[in-house]
């Protein structure tokens, strides 16, 4: 795609703002961004039955030319790659979805277009549970699935932890942004940030200085499920935009796969609501995932012999260990009543297995089993 033309989709994205089909509408009945550009005078002739307030809003082009020569300057002086649903590297999962993008602003290395894309989303507020489920589905996806591109949007909570556990595991990620690559929000993200344009990627709709307002996070949500084969959501309250991400995939006909989680905790009701109104399908691996989806027969991976998870434990540590198997987060009182080991006896049980990387203590004397 030439500069010029390049230039002038840029400024109709910018004119069009969120309405995503029309910019898409002009820009493919019309020929280009330049072309609607030049027939923007007689616009309801070339195109009958256009709305009156798009005929108004094609008028003055002064701002979005500027603003869109602006942003072909930083895009250069960055690395940025712009991507539109004229070029081959534009996301062809969601160059399918009515609400696409017309531009895309992409930093980062990895194929948008591999064979398999999962996002995986949930909460702001994950316990200990939600990061567990997704360090053990990306450390098993890895195993399984090495081609797998992971996808979220950079935020707190399950949307970091599934980053960063790709990252660890050598899968590369994508963080898709809502606000302009001249910054990365939340601040303290920005070295996973950094890290994932060397694996993986960051991309956004939005041109440089957008700040990152509520109702940009909720548009971000339907690229992150847009780019994606399933969204996998890990812990949701009864509200969340996890849920969110969730419905719109639904809408545009993917796969959606929820952790079940119990019935006490607050931030695995959203899950467990999608898996009773048959909205989302029950997973509690990524073997579950695999299977449900149907890469693994694609795949025709040898079967992953899963290894003795605790080869070096005490008959006592084993005898903890698998109480916390069945019933997780056990106060250290009530660990004592249910194995009948002396509560002196046990704090140094337990202590081994923190040493072991086993169990993890959480807040109140409760006891968390890792693995």
């Amino acid at each position: 795609m030439s500069s010029e033309e390049l230039f002038y989709t840029i400024a109709l994205s910018r004119m069009m703002g969120f309405n995503s089909a029309q910019a898409i509408l002009l820009y493919r009945e019309l020929g280009g961004g330049k072309a609607v550009f030049e027939q923007s005078s007689n616009i309801a002739d070339a195109l009958p039955g256009i709305s009156p307030r798009i005929v108004a809003t094609l008028k003055n082009w002064d701002d979005a030319l500027h603003r869109a020569a602006a942003e072909m300057e930083f895009v250069t002086k960055s690395n940025i790659r712009v991507l539109t649903l004229a070029d081959a590297d534009y996301p062809r999962r969601l160059s399918e979805c009515p609400d696409a993008p017309l531009v895309l602003y992409y930093k980062g290395n990895a194929d948008l277009n591999r064979p398999y894309v999962i996002d995986v989303v949930g909460t702001r507020h994950c316990t200990a549970y939600g990061q567990d489920v997704v360090r053990r589905f990306i450390a098993d996806l890895r195993q399984l699935c090495p081609e797998a591109l992971v996808v979220s949007g950079l935020a707190y909570g399950i949307d970091i932890c599934a980053h960063r556990n790709a990252l660890e595991q050598g899968l590369d990620t994508i963080g898709v942004l809502a606000h302009g690559l001249d910054q990365i929000y939340p601040p303290r993200h920005r070295d996973t940030a950094a890290a994932m344009v060397a694996h993986g990627g960051l991309l956004t709709e939005y041109v440089s200085q957008t700040q990152a307002l509520p109702n940009n996070f909720r548009q971000r949500n339907r690229i992150v499920a847009g780019i994606s084969d399933a969204t996998i959501l890990v812990e949701s309250a009864y509200k969340g935009g996890g849920l969110i991400t969730c419905r719109i995939a639904q809408e545009y006909g993917r796969d959606v796969f929820a952790f079940p989680g119990s019935i006490d905790m607050p931030y695995s009701e959203g899950c467990n609501r999608l898996i009773r109104n048959n909205t989302a399908a029950l997973i509690t691996s990524a073997a579950d995932f695999l299977e449900s989806i149907g890469w693994q027969a694609v795949q025709q991976r040898p079967k992953v012999i899963e290894p003795q998870l605790f080869p070096s434990l005490t008959d006592d540590e084993q005898q903890v260990v698998s109480l916390l198997k069945q019933t997780n987060d056990l106060q250290l009182n009530m660990l004592s009543v249910k194995t009948n080991i002396p509560i002196g006896q046990l704090a140094a049980i337990l202590f081994s297995l923190e040493m072991k990387s086993v169990v993890k203590p959480m807040a109140g004397g409760t006891y968390h089993l890792l693995q």
